[in-house]
């Protein structure tokens, strides 16, 4: 595979968890996409937020962009986190979800320039990572953002069926058997799972 197809198919997975992401805030109201629903506050909205500023990140200083935007709401400027560890991983109430969906849109607008400019060797260097490996190329940062984007895809997976039981790959596709009795299966692994002390 030559380095063009290799950043076509990178990129292509890349736009497609996006794309399941956002797809898990369609049709819930404020309340639902902003309700902590684990013990460490995790939320479908913040964790889109979190996504877009680690593209933002990854996609732009990492390869001297700056972020054109810094007053769109839902960017996080590095100051914000000196006062709050989790400044990425909630929405405060005077941004709505649409606007945080805009923001992750041209977010996304932002990194896709640098991905179509660059060279997959183009070099890099990851401020925040440890001394020794700071240095990165374009296809580096590729592969770490998507594997980044498309572990908080499946945690949204797992919420949104938590908020009202959607669940599914994408929309019209679930990827799951189709009249099939989930109680039933629900009930089987629970017994199988009793079968042992709980720790």
């Amino acid at each position: 595979m030559d380095d063009d197809s290799t950043r076509t198919a990178l990129h292509d997975y890349l736009r497609g968890v996006r794309g399941a992401l956002l797809w898990k805030l369609d049709g819930l109201g404020e309340r639902e996409v902003r309700w902590p629903r684990t013990p460490t506050g995790t939320n479908l909205l913040g964790i889109a937020r979190h996504c877009a500023n680690v593209e933002i990140g990854y996609f732009g200083p990492t390869f001297g962009r700056p972020w054109p935007y810094p007053e769109m709401a839902g960017f996080v400027p590095d100051d914000a986190y000196e006062t709050d560890l989790q400044a990425d991983w909630w929405v405060p109430a005077d941004v709505s979800a649409a606007d945080l969906v805009s923001f992750c849109r041209r977010a996304w607008e932002f990194a896709d320039e640098t991905i179509a400019e660059l060279s997959l060797d183009a070099p890099g260097q990851v401020p925040w990572w440890p001394e020794g490996r700071r240095d990165v190329t374009l296809a580096t940062v590729l592969v770490h953002v998507l594997t980044d984007v498309a572990r908080h895809a499946g945690h949204a997976d797992i919420l949104r069926e938590q908020a009202d039981g959607a669940t599914g790959l994408m929309a019209g596709r679930t990827n799951l058997p189709e009249g099939h009795d989930w109680a039933a299966y629900v009930a089987r692994l629970r017994g199988v799972a009793e079968q042992f002390p709980s720790q």
